[in-house]
């Protein structure tokens, strides 16, 4: 063999290699996001898991109230029943905007139920309410938590996937598109900060 013949063949292995190397790294990223978004759906679920027995906790208390309590249960199975609809192929999708819009719907039907039991102290002074309470809060941390490394993981993703080369290769590798950020809005429940005069 000629020095150009072993030249061609190296450059053609050192191609194979690098394609390889392609296609790792999206199934790499790819695993990594949908590993992030298994965090959110366990923290999700146990949220969703806790609202019936705030909802129980509160009829008690809340017998003119029973529109926002439906309003709560009502939001919460419509975010399940999206939840529990994603498949993998479909995490990073569009279903990620309709989840986003079902998870919003949820945290404004909560806001609605927190600032309804405000004006019942009794509610608020409740050992189990509280208990609910700072569990929801602790849940929503988590998964606030969660959320940011899944859109992290879906920012490195999508960052890999539309560069050169990988863009090239990517839709025939099966990563025809980006994957959505999973994007709550959180405006709902920021509250403002207590005024403080001396």
């Amino acid at each position: 063999m000629d020095i150009s013949t072993i030249v061609f063949w190296l450059v053609l292995l050192g191609a194979v290699i690098y394609v390889i190397n392609i296609y790792n790294t999206l199934v790499t990223l790819k695993n990594r996001f949908l590993n992030s978004f298994s965090q959110i759906e366990v923290q999700l679920k146990r949220r969703y898991d806790l609202i019936p027995n705030l909802v129980e906790t509160a009829k008690g208390y809340l017998d003119h109230e029973r529109e926002t309590l439906e309003a709560v249960i009502s939001a919460r199975n419509e975010a399940a029943s999206i939840l529990k609809g994603l498949s993998d192929s479909s995490v990073g999708g569009e279903a990620m905007k309709q989840l986003a819009g079902a998870e919003n719907a949820l945290q404004g039907a909560l806001g609605k139920l927190n600032i309804t039991m405000e004006a019942y102290p009794d509610l608020k002074a409740s050992e189990n309410m509280q208990q609910l309470s700072e569990e929801l809060t602790t849940t929503e941390n988590r998964i606030a938590f969660a959320r940011q490394g899944y859109n992290d993981a879906v920012m490195t993703y999508n960052t890999y996937r539309q560069t050169f080369p990988p863009v090239f290769f990517a839709a025939r590798f099966g990563h025809p598109t980006d994957a959505e950020l999973l994007e709550f809005d959180d405006t709902e429940q920021i509250q403002a900060a207590p005024k403080v005069s001396f």
